[in-house]
């Protein structure tokens, strides 16, 4: 470049250049180097690195090496990394500003300069001239490469800012797992503390009660030895031996005088029943026992004949108190169900306006081996019985195909191979009892009313099955919190 002769630079006004110092804050102490390349374009000349690594290139490689180790990292670590990368993105936008300030001082800078430059180029010729053009064109070629800085400044300064929200936002997620999982930890440290307290008292408890019973056996056994003691004492072995060979000789005769008095009651219990007979115009035949059925027979000519006769069972308690209506057993049979156990039942018979009653001899026996089948039955969700229909809705059934009767622990349901009958869960609205009214093999007979408008009448294969089913479903009605019982039965 061509040197400046001195009368141009007295014409030079000084002050503009004071000017341009005064109102620019400079971020160094002097100006950036520059060199001309290919077609007078301006390379910057490369700066040493003494600094290291770059702040954007340290949050970079924290990101990735934060990423690859999450998976390992507790909660804790990760909420600190996050605080740390998020420090790093707010020293890096603050370094985003300063360059911003930087670019903004650079661009007012390069244009006074190029109007100082504009104004020289009027006032030189010749080769001053050329070398204040080239200098112009070196200016505006500075203030493209700064417009290219300062686009790529924007670009990274939307990225700095993105990646610092993104931070703060994982730093509060992380921040909100941690308190969550400290309150878990509390609470479930609390808890552990009171099951071990809880655990500590019944320990406690249990000690101090076998030691209480260790003791109380210890007075025990020692009051057995001291009473050992005695007897020994006071007879001698020959003597005892006598004494257990008497004791056995007389429970042999108790046992003898007891099974003679039995026999006796049994057969004044017959003669008496058999005197009561010849008053009377009816009996009941039967065994009164679950699983059997009680038939009411004329025992005298002048009974009326019973189809023209009003017939009513009742079920009465062992002592007689109270008097129960079963509803539906109106026919000269009838076979005791469940409900019936332990109970009396009464006939009530009226024939021209006069009222005649039988009743059995005693409470309805249960039927043996029934308990421990039905309890073998209840370790199972689901029972199935083979079953035919008898009658349905009040109506015979023509078909004697067999179905499948399942009591489960939620519903009732009756199919025939794939095909359901009815399926209903337990309700208030179900009725399930033993047969009653004129109805064949009344003892295998069960009454279902699966639900308003839907009744069945069906015949098990055994007395046990139909009595097991009623047993089984009312045992699963109860769990539901219903009560399974015959029509108008008061439960």
């Amino acid at each position: 470049m061509t040197k400046i002769s001195p009368e141009f630079e007295v014409e030079m006004p000084t002050e503009e250049v004071l000017q341009v110092s005064v109102d620019v804050s400079f971020a160094s102490n002097h100006f950036p180097k520059y060199k001309l390349g290919a077609d007078n374009q301006i390379l910057e000349e490369p700066k040493e690195d003494n600094h290291g690594p770059s702040l954007k290139e340290v949050v970079e490689q924290e990101t990735v090496t934060l990423s690859e180790q999450h998976k390992r990292l507790s909660v804790r670590d990760l909420a600190s990394k996050f605080d740390k990368n998020l420090s790093a993105a707010a020293k890096l936008s603050d370094e985003a500003k300063l360059r911003e300030v930087a670019s903004l001082e650079g661009h007012v800078l390069l244009k006074k300069l190029r109007d100082a430059l504009e104004s020289l180029r009027g006032r030189l010729a010749g080769r001053n001239k050329e070398d204040v053009e080239k200098a112009i064109s070196m200016v505006e070629a500075l203030a493209v490469k700064l417009t290219q800085k300062e686009g790529e400044l924007i670009q990274e300064k939307f990225e700095v800012k993105k990646l610092a929200s993104y931070l703060k936002q994982a730093s509060e997620d992380a921040k909100k797992l941690v308190n969550q999982e400290k309150s878990f930890a509390c609470a479930e440290i609390e808890s552990a503390r009171a099951v071990v307290q809880r655990i500590g008292e019944a320990l406690e408890e249990q000690e101090q009660n076998s030691q209480a019973s260790k003791k109380q056996d210890v007075e025990e056994l020692i009051e057995e030895v001291q009473e050992a003691r005695r007897i020994k004492l006071l007879h001698q072995p020959s003597k005892v031996i006598d004494m257990e060979y008497e004791l056995r000789a007389l429970r042999a005769q108790i046992w003898e005088k007891s099974v003679f008095s039995v026999k006796l009651k049994k057969e004044l219990a017959i003669r008496k029943r058999d005197e009561e007979n010849k008053f009377r115009l009816y009996i009941l035949e039967g065994s009164e026992n679950l699983g059997s059925y009680l038939q009411l027979k004329p025992c005298s000519e002048k009974a009326p004949q019973l189809p023209n006769c009003s017939i009513q069972w009742y079920r009465l308690s062992s002592e007689g108190s109270w008097k129960e209506v079963i509803s539906g057993a109106n026919k000269s049979i009838y076979a005791p169900e469940p409900f019936d156990v332990g109970r009396i039942l009464q006939a009530e018979i009226v024939s021209n306006g006069q009222k005649l009653t039988v009743t059995t001899s005693g409470p309805i026996d249960p039927a043996a081996g029934l308990g421990s089948y039905v309890e073998t039955l209840l370790r199972k969700s689901n029972t199935e019985f083979n079953v035919v229909i008898s009658q349905m809705n009040g109506q015979d059934h023509a078909s004697h195909s067999v179905h499948v009767f399942h009591v489960g622990k939620m519903r009732i349901k009756l199919s025939r191979g794939w095909i359901t009958k009815a399926r209903e869960n337990y309700s208030s609205s179900m009725q399930l009892c033993g047969g009653r009214g004129d109805i064949n093999n009344s003892a295998k007979a069960l009454f279902w009313q699966a639900r308003k408008g839907l009744s069945y009448v069906l015949t098990f294969e055994s007395e046990r099955d139909r009595n097991a089913a009623v047993m089984l479903a009312r045992k699963y009605a109860f769990d539901c919190n219903v009560m399974l019982a015959g029509p108008d039965d008061q439960v």
